[in-house]
């Protein structure tokens, strides 16, 4: 009997000089894993996602040393003033290579981060610094939640508001210009209000003290007024040398600390919105990218409500150390919630998951200022620019993985749906669980030590 049954392999013509053909050839020939270009995608998506980290992380340290030298509002002005520039260009890149250099260029030259967490922490008493931190990292928290919602909202707005934008003109041609825009405008009006910044660094110099030694001396003519003044410049001139921050263990083990729950931070951020973007069957929600905009919108509201107006409060009872605790203990069973979640549909679904997202950021938020609060009392004021350097490019390294990590460890979860130890997101967020573990035992002594 003929076997009229189809080749496994069907026979097509392919093109020598076409490298697509190229790869389908070797798809249809060999059963192998395409390592060689797995890790070309690798890199690039590690280039893409993490230039603007690799470059923070590369003068972050440069820029906490000028700030401690010069003050902190200059360092602060430049950096306003660079996203406004960069972020721009980033939003008129015409390739790939453009991009990755407005984002590398971006990060190298906004050395903001560092010394506004130092300003924040030396324009308040002691028992308010707890505050201080708080403004910053819910500012930086909301930052990570509100930027992605603008992007989903005003990206390729040619297409999603065509009665607004035509795909002749300027939004039109460049897609992810409308968000850059958007954002550099508001960094603007943050530049035009930091020259307003009164400094908080004491620049003496002796020229300062001697000429505030005359002035006194002519006012009162007394020669105890005087001499405290001659002692003033004796002390500038000798001066003794700075304990080095990098035996200095209450802040260092408190950025390690911070680094860990950093990276945690930054995969969720990357998984979250492509787990809710990813289809039902491989175990996403299925959402637009407006629909995730809108979560991550009333996200950010929340963080900024519970860091004005309750996070203070919370930290003067239990402390910072016991909040950053608490905060990971209840992110571990929130977090191995998240695959059921895509278990429901309709209101019950945005209702859940918006309170499931509000609760994570609130406690990363929580967990992330005590840990600040602590680096910043570790050391004194003239070193503060610098030590926040080193926490900014540790904490930067860590960053710039996280994004390709995340990413990676979704697209592999999504392709074991069927496995029966943690099948498909399960492993993702038992992934996620284990590094917050570690950051909470990270927390306690040995390791952890209070300054």
């Amino acid at each position: 009997m003929e076997d009229k049954s189809e080749p496994l392999i069907k026979k097509r013509g392919y093109h020598e000089s076409c490298e697509a053909c190229t790869i389908e050839k070797f798809k249809e020939s060999s059963n192998g894993i395409p390592f060689k270009l797995f890790s070309f995608v690798w890199i690039i998506t590690l280039a893409a996602g993490s230039a603007f980290m690799l470059g923070r992380a590369l003068t972050s340290l440069l820029w906490g040393k000028v700030a401690d030298k010069y003050g902190r509002r200059p360092i602060i002005m430049i950096g306003t003033f660079t996203v406004v520039i960069f972020n721009t260009l980033f939003g008129l890149s015409v390739n790939f290579w453009m991009a990755i250099s407005t984002r590398f260029l971006l990060g190298s030259l906004c050395g903001i981060l560092g010394p506004m967490r130092a300003y924040a922490s030396e324009i308040c008493r002691e028992e308010h610094q707890a505050l201080g931190m708080s403004v910053v990292g819910t500012s930086w928290g909301i930052g990570l939640v509100i930027g992605p919602a603008v992007g989903g909202f005003l990206a390729q707005p040619a297409e999603k508001y065509p009665h607004i934008f035509s795909a002749d003109s300027l939004f039109g041609r460049f897609p992810y210009f409308l968000p850059c825009l958007v954002i550099s405008l508001f960094a603007l009006v943050a530049f035009i209000i930091s020259y307003w910044l009164p400094e908080t660094l004491h620049i003496h110099t002796e020229e300062n003290i001697a000429r505030d030694s005359t002035e006194a001396s002519l006012e009162d003519n007394s020669y105890e007024s005087t001499r405290t003044h001659e002692m003033e410049v004796s002390e500038l001139k000798l001066s003794t040398p700075q304990r080095s921050l990098l035996r200095n263990w209450p802040l260092m083990s408190a950025i390690m600390v911070y680094c860990i729950f950093q990276l945690h931070d930054m995969a969720y951020s990357e998984i979250f919105s492509l787990w809710a973007v990813s289809p039902r069957k491989l175990g996403g929600l299925s959402f637009t990218t407006a629909d995730v905009g809108e979560v991550l919108s009333i996200t950010g509201f929340g963080m900024l409500f519970f860091q004005l107006f309750l996070y203070t409060w919370v930290e003067r009872i239990l402390g910072s150390v016991t909040v950053s605790r608490i905060g990971a203990v209840i992110s571990i069973p929130l977090l191995t919630s998240y695959p059921f979640i895509a278990k429901l549909s309709g209101s019950i679904l945005f209702l859940v998951l918006n309170c499931a997202s509000m609760v994570k950021n609130i406690l990363s938020i929580a967990i992330t200022t005590g840990l600040l609060v602590i680096q910043n009392r570790a050391v004194p004021q003239e070193q503060r620019g610098a030590a926040n350097g080193i926490s900014m490019s540790a904490m930067s390294l860590f960053k710039a993985i996280g994004p390709a990590a995340g990413g990676s460890l979704l697209s592999w979860a999504q392709s074991r749906q069927e496995n029966d130890f943690l099948p498909g997101v399960h492993l993702v967020f038992f992934t996620l669980n284990i590094v917050e573990l570690v950051g909470l035992v990270m927390t306690f002594r040995p390791f952890l030590a209070l300054p």
